[in-house]
This record gives structure tokens, sequence and C-alpha cells, in this order.
């Protein structure tokens, strides 16, 4: 007997498959919605270990339970809302805002700390997000929210090198083939190993030259074109590049900000809006993107700068509290010396544990919470919030080797909830779909099973990504240092009239909300972004969004 026809508020998004032939066979007889429903009916939350792929599914079981889920990294997303004896779900957070929601202040000061708002939480008081890998079962209006998804690092294999990297290779292709089907095909082509990798698949997988885009900033230092024209001479793609200018921003950015279902706030989301727009335009229905290399892989700069602090703990107890700690960090004087100085500050990071180390040069806190927000704001938000959720995502990581645990932290701060977000909503605005096959189910199983030191070997960074890949991706990019220049808006900003008037406007008209102090506003745009454009920019650009977001959703958040 076929499943009766689903509530007509369900939802079921993404690219997904049934590993259960009995599921499989109806997702083909009946559609994809159908199989969710009798799996979910026949083994309750474990249908979830049934799927593979990418997805977002909510929907009224027979029993009148609702359910609700999304896959390991949200690449589709889901919010809820408890109304009476149901729980609402949407896919925009601002979908279930009405119009008396309130702005969580909690919420606003997340966002001036991670510059995003991490799930659970949106800026809305009353409506959650479903984190990364979690599912939602409701009965009479009461969510319980669960973890469907911990990932397990076997760190105790220690492959064959020639194997791995076929199999490797092997995955790869079949992640981008499959990613490919059926569409006319762009590529997001920064020149990094993951862009590069996938637009040279996509051609030699394609039998043609793949469309790449790539973006340039015309401001010294921020400028990557060239190894983006590396890649592209090298597979001989169809290679576009675009010029991103401080009046590009001016056009664009308030009708960017504004649609995001909540305050966002990674400049980067811009040069990805003109790429993807850039390729809409030229035809192209998807676009394939090299997200998630970093973050499988080991290739953040991060983790080798991390690796070098824990080596502190390796020194013996009695040496480092009984005679080099005192000496370093008891006698003040000895900080004015450059080479004592640059010690002391090791040790001082070194001494710190992770996660909370990471935070050490956050913008907020090195700023100071106190010099930046008002005491009446101050007063309604908990500060140790955020580094307390961080604390129990790193601590839940099922692994021992430092690189491991941060790769898990990662998948939550710098994947589900900030660069995802601003490669799919950036790309949606320009009406543009996007998808990401370094983040293949198969590919993701496969970096679980790497033994750390493959990911991170001394100091040298993604060793196996780049020695499985050599011989097919050019040199100059496997030895290309990571930079992660983004958009020069602090520079332009002090040079371009009309941008400083749009962004100093949004600034000060934030610093009357209550939030911020009205003088720190003041000295943010008068004294700081003159003295250090590219530091101080990027504060100028979280402040702008925000306000430009909460005007153009005429919430009245006031404190």
């Amino acid at each position: 007997m076929m499943p009766a026809a689903l509530d007509e508020a369900a939802i079921v998004r993404g690219r997904h498959r049934f590993t259960d032939p009995e599921l499989a066979r109806i997702a083909t007889e009946a559609g994809s919605a159908a199989a969710w429903r009798t799996g979910f009916e026949r083994f309750d939350r474990g249908v979830l270990a049934k799927v593979e792929g990418d997805f977002a599914v909510s929907f009224t079981a027979g029993d009148g339970r609702q359910f609700a889920a999304v896959d390991r990294f949200a690449l589709h997303p889901l919010c809820y809302r408890v109304d009476g004896e149901q729980v609402a779900v949407a896919e925009r957070a601002d979908a279930l805002a009405s119009g008396g929601s309130a702005i969580d202040p909690q919420a606003l000061f997340d966002y001036l700390y991670f510059h995003v708002i991490p799930a659970p939480r949106t800026v809305f008081q009353e409506v959650s997000r479903l984190p990364a890998g979690h599912c939602l079962v409701a009965e009479r209006g009461r969510p319980e929210v669960s973890r469907w998804w911990q990932p397990h690092f076997t760190e105790d294999q220690s492959p064959q090198f020639g194997s791995a990297r076929e199999e490797f290779r092997r995955l790869l292709r079949d992640a981008v083939r499959e990613r490919m089907e059926g569409k006319s095909i762009g590529c997001f082509l920064s020149g990094g190993t993951d862009s590069s990798t996938v637009a040279g698949l996509v051609t030699e997988l394609g039998g043609r030259p793949a469309r790449t885009y790539s973006i340039g900033f015309d401001a010294e230092g921020y400028d990557e074109m060239e190894y983006a024209r590396i890649a592209a001479r090298h597979f001989g793609t169809d290679h576009h590049e675009y010029y991103v200018t401080a009046d590009d921003v001016v056009r664009a950015i308030p009708g960017l900000a504004a649609s995001c279902d909540q305050p966002f706030g990674n400049s980067s989301a811009l040069p990805a809006y003109y790429c993807a727009r850039r390729a809409r335009d030229d035809g192209v229905e998807r676009m394939l993107a090299g997200d998630g290399g970093d973050e499988l892989f080991g290739g953040n700069v991060r983790y080798a700068g991390q690796r070098i602090f824990e080596a502190w703990g390796s020194v013996p107890a009695a040496l480092r509290r009984g005679l080099i700690e005192p000496a370093l960090l008891g006698v003040t004087g000895l900080r004015q010396v450059p080479l004592v100085r640059k010690a002391v500050s090791y040790v001082e990071q070194a001494r710190t544990p992770m996660p909370d180390r990471m935070q050490r040069h956050n913008l907020l806190l090195r700023l100071g919470l106190d010099e930046v927000l008002t005491p009446e704001f101050l007063a309604r938000v908990d500060v140790d919030a955020p580094l307390r959720q961080q604390r129990e995502v790193y601590a839940r990581a099922d692994a021992q080797a430092l690189v491991n645990r941060m790769l898990a932290y990662d998948w939550k701060y710098t994947l589900a909830d900030n660069d995802l977000p601003k490669v799919i909503g950036a790309a949606s605005h320009a009406g543009m779909p996007v998808a990401f096959p370094l983040l293949d189910d198969r590919l993701l199983d496969f970096s679980l099973a790497l033994p750390a030191d493959y990911k991170l070997k001394g100091s040298q960074l993604r060793w196996f990504f780049k020695e499985a890949l050599r011989g097919f991706l050019p040199d100059a990019i496997i030895a290309k240092k990571k930079h992660g220049f983004g958009l020069p808006f602090g520079v332009w900003v002090t040079r371009h009239p009309q941008l400083r008037e749009l962004a100093f406007d949004a600034v000060r008209a934030f610093g009357k909300r209550g939030i911020v102090r009205t003088a720190f506003a003041e000295r943010l745009t008068d004294e700081l972004l003159p003295q250090h454009p590219g530091y101080y920019g990027e504060m100028v650009w979280i402040l702008m969004v925000a306000e430009m977001w909460l005007r153009v959703h005429d919430v009245r958040a006031t404190f």
C-alpha cells in the first residue's frame, strides 16, 4: 500500500538517495517525500541512517508527530517556531517571524562576536534554527531536538599512500560527476587548491572546457587573480574575470544585506554574489564551489599555528611552572625587550586552553566589551555564552589529535554557520543554485579515516590532499601559501565618498539603537578606521550590514 499524501506544509529539499532498498523503490515510484514519510513511520529517527547526501526535510507523520532534519552541514537550513500545539517550520528565520516578533539581544551579541549568528539561535527570540546534523520530533507542539550525526575520527589507521590516493581521486571524480548531471555548469575559481581541483575535474569529466569565474580587487595586496589564471591556463578552462569596485559595493550591499533571513556579516558574500551573477548572465544553471577542502583535509593556517602552542605542553611541568613562566610573566620590565615580548606572548597563548585560545584575536574582545557596548545592552546578555558553546562543541569532538578536534569545531563555526550560508545566500541572491562536491558524504567519511599527520604533517597543511593531486594540479598552486585575501572594504571606505557616506550613515544609526556606544560608533568611523582601514573596516562592515538588515525588515531593535 502506498503511503498517504504529505501535508501541504511539508518540505523536502536537496540531493540525496536512500540506501534502504524499499525506501529507494518508494522514492523512485512515489517521490522522495513519500520515502521520507514511510522511513520515519517505520524507523523513527533511524531513517536518517538510511539516507546519503544533502537534505532538509519536514513533515507531519500519520500519527500526528512532526519530523524535521537537516544534513551533516545544514546545506539546506530549517528554522522552527512553537505555535500552540504545532511547530511551524520554514527555510528562513524571517518567514516565521510575526509582526511582533522580538529581537533576541543575545543573538545580536553573538553576531557582534562571531559576525554571524550560530545555530540554534536566530535573531528572533521565538525562532530557532536546526543545527547541522540535528533532527526534531514534536508531539503537540513540544519539540525534541537531538543530534543524529556525530563524526568519529579513526586515528589508528595507517593506509598505504598509493591506494588511499587512488580511492581519493575516484571519490573526487564521482562527487563532481554527480553534481554535473543535467545542468550547464560553472565553477567558482579562486586559484586555491579546492576550486582549482573542481574546475579541473569538470573539464576532464565534461570533455570540454569548464566555465570558470573569478573575482579580483583593484587594491594593492588584495588581488590573487594570477593564481586563478594559472589554474585556468593549466586546465584550459573558458575563463571569466570580474574586478569588483567600490561602486559595486555601493550598488549591491543594501540588497545583499537585506536578502539574508537575519544579519550576516561575512563580507566575502559580496564577491561571491558578483561571481554568481556573472555566471547566471552567461546562462550557467548551477555553480560548483570548492568549499570544504580546508576543513576536511587540514588546510587552514591556524591548524599549524595551534600545533606550535600545543608543543608547550611537552615541556616538563617543573621547568614550565617553576622557572620559565615565573621568569617571563613575573617581571614586567622584560616585556619591553622585543624577543622577550614574543616569548611572553607565546607562553600566554600556550597556557590558554583550546578552544579559548582561538578567540585571542576576536575583534569584539580586543576592542573591549565595555568600550564597544552600552551598559544597558550588556546587562541583557550573557557575554560568556559564546565561549561556553565553543567549549562544548570542541569537547564533543570524537578525536584525540589536535587537528581533528579543530576540524570538528570548524565544521560548525566555519562551514555550517558561516562559509556555506555565505556562498549559498550570495548565489541565491543572484538566482544561482550552488553545489559543493568536496562535502560529499563519501569524501567526508574518507577524511574521517585519514591519519592526522596526513592532514597536517609537521607544518605542511593538507599534505595528503596536495600529494594525492600532484601531477593533476599545477605545481604553483600546490606550493601556494594560504592567504585568504578578502574584500578591501576598509581601504575603499576611506577613499570612496559615496561608500563612506553609505557606511558611516549606517554605523552611526546603529549606534543610536542602544547596542553599541554612540561614542564608539563615532570613534570607529572618525579615528580607528583611518588609522588601520584593513583591520577596523571589518567592524564597520559588521555594524553597517546589521543596520541595513534591521531597516529593511522594519525591526525596532532598540535597547
